[in-house]
């Protein structure tokens, strides 16, 4: 009993003396209480770019003298600059920095672009509009480079709260799927915020509170995110191993200077299977993409040389291939996405060309419901984590509920429907136009509530399935391009909307006198061709195994 208290009061002094031992991090890191303050963090950032982003053409065409198109496009190139930067942020998180210190150091440069544009509204007669202009997007372009540094860290390393890849306790995979949920949700939180609160600022107070109060958010959650380093988990045990894209290329180049091996019948007893330097757990072999397994194969000289551009390992090779099955399940998404964009370019044209009143004389701007989707998105959040995802769990005997290929598909079968209703709803306006009647905009409202669920689906899905699938050093940037699905998608919709007004007459100036519900219907037949392709991906899909 005694020798038993002389431990325990040893380790409170060792504790005591030294705070930073894996013996006390290991009780004091991680978990939820790091992830609220990685939470608040991408609150904080998403207030501050659809504060930016949800009245950018105001600010321009009012301020800086900008015409409508030229206002319209200098927000596009500005908004695919934003998902496009994801991919630099990544890149250094994965092959140098570590994804702690990538958010702490785009987070200032972010307040940076924040203070500049917040500059550039303050006393505008001391500045030449040349000068202001510069400054603005001088500021706009540094939020850009800034956001490429938070959106693909943040929700990898709130995983990372959870414990390690491998990890085998069936609550902390709960816990890091329902992680990505909550991620999404403040998402959510900071657009819809940004949408009301800070949009009425800018338009009724004044830019530069506008800009500056979303600043000083940013300050404060980068200070608080800073000073409780010491309850982040994960900061200093997996080192980054320098260029993922690196490895990639030797497995590539390998599997090409061997092309004409051949196998043993005992193909993998032949493999070189040694563990690599700085991994912490090999992968195991699979049978697909078997070409690239000449790249592991030993034949003479290979030991004695052990040139990674000439003999790889079954881990490096196996890291290929999990790309190569991942970028299968890309095309597929990146349509979603395509419809999505319906939601800020036909569905408001077709909400102008109808009857805007709602409750009696009260009438809502057409945009103005897609606060509806970003409604639904925060209802069903919460009531998949209450009540669908504990009833998955039970049916499935997952601790994901869904796995997350199911969970992809049920977002594709739902965008589907919802073009089909869109189509359904412009037949109904056209046929009450031809008779001089307005349909009521409120037959809009299903499309954009269903959409909001279908982002819960395949957004959440997305993410979650990237960083889980993805090689331990490549989860952000395997996270970026789940981002860049993003502004592919709305490249995707504008490339199909100028084909379609290129070679029809079914989206005019004036709706009443064109076919919009053939574009729907057409949209919910791609989308039905596209849900086809991704299932017979995933059923062909092969989940990564780890141990």
């Amino acid at each position: 009993m005694e020798s038993g208290y002389e431990e325990r009061h040893l380790l409170l002094e060792h504790q005591r003396h030294h705070p930073e031992s894996p013996m006390h991090a290991g009780a004091r890191r991680g978990s939820w209480r790091a992830c609220v303050l990685i939470l608040a963090t991408e609150l904080s950032e998403t207030l501050a770019f659809a504060g930016i982003a949800r009245n950018l053409v105001s600010y321009l065409t009012g301020e800086l003298q900008e015409s409508n198109a030229g206002a319209a496009r200098d927000l596009s190139m500005w908004t695919g600059t934003c998902f496009l930067t994801p991919l630099v942020g990544a890149f250094l998180a994965d092959s140098y920095w570590g994804r702690y210190t990538t958010i702490v150091v785009f987070m200032s440069v972010y307040i940076m672009g924040m203070i500049t544009l917040t500059l550039s509204a303050s006393l505008p007669t001391l500045w030449s509009m040349g000068l202001r202009r510069a400054v603005v997007y001088l500021g706009l372009y540094l939020v850009a480079f800034g956001t490429g540094g938070i959106k693909p860290c943040v929700c990898p390393f709130g995983a990372e709260q959870f414990g390690g890849d491998d990890a085998a306790d069936p609550a902390q995979t709960a816990a890091k799927a329902s992680l990505f949920n909550w991620c999404f949700f403040c998402t959510n939180i900071g657009s819809m915020l940004a949408s009301t609160l800070l949009v009425w600022v800018q338009d009724r107070v004044g830019w530069s509170p506008g800009f500056g109060i979303p600043a000083a958010v940013m300050a404060v959650a980068l200070a608080i995110f800073v000073g409780n380093k010491r309850m982040y988990h994960g900061i200093h045990d997996q080192k980054p191993r320098g260029s993922p894209l690196t490895g990639v290329c030797q497995v590539l180049v390998a599997a090409a200077r061997k092309r004409g091996a051949e196998f043993p019948s005992d193909d993998v007893a032949i493999l070189h299977d040694k563990l690599p330097d700085g991994y912490s757990h090999r992968m195991e072999h699979t049978n697909g993409f078997k070409f690239l397994d000449k790249a592991a194969v030993v034949v003479p000289g290979d030991v004695a040389h052990a040139s990674p551009w000439r003999l790889s390992t079954v881990t490096q090779v196996e890291e290929v291939k999990t790309l190569l099955r991942l970028s299968t399940t890309l095309p597929t998404v990146i349509f979603f996405f395509a419809v999505t964009a319906q939601m800020s370019s036909t569905f408001v044209e077709q909400g102008a060309a109808m009857d805007t009143r709602v409750i009696g004389p009260l009438s809502v701007p057409p945009a103005a419901l897609s606060s509806l989707e970003v409604t639904s998105i925060l209802l069903c959040i919460p009531a998949y984590e209450a009540v669908l995802l504990p009833l998955a769990r039970r049916i499935t005997g997952d601790g994901r509920g869904l796995t997350q290929l199911r969970r992809l598909g049920v977002g594709l079968a739902l965008s589907t429907l919802t073009m089909a209703y869109m189509a359904i709803v412009e037949t109904k306006r056209l046929a009450a136009a031809s008779r001089g009647v307005s349909v009521s905009i409120v037959w809009q409202a299903p499309a954009y509530l269903v959409l909001g669920m279908a982002e819960v689906f395949t957004s959440v899905g997305l993410l979650e399935f990237y960083y889980d699938q993805s090689p331990d050093a490549m989860k952000s940037l395997c996270t970026a391009l789940s981002l860049v699905a993003v502004a592919a998608g709305n490249y995707l919709n504008s490339a199909i909307v100028a084909v379609v007004a290129w070679a029809t007459t079914w989206i005019p100036q004036d709706l009443n006198q064109g076919r919009l519900d053939c574009f729907f219907w057409m949209m919910a037949g791609l989308s039905g061709i596209n849900l086809l392709a991704f299932i017979c991906s995933s059923m062909r899909y092969e989940y990564r195994e780890k141990c």
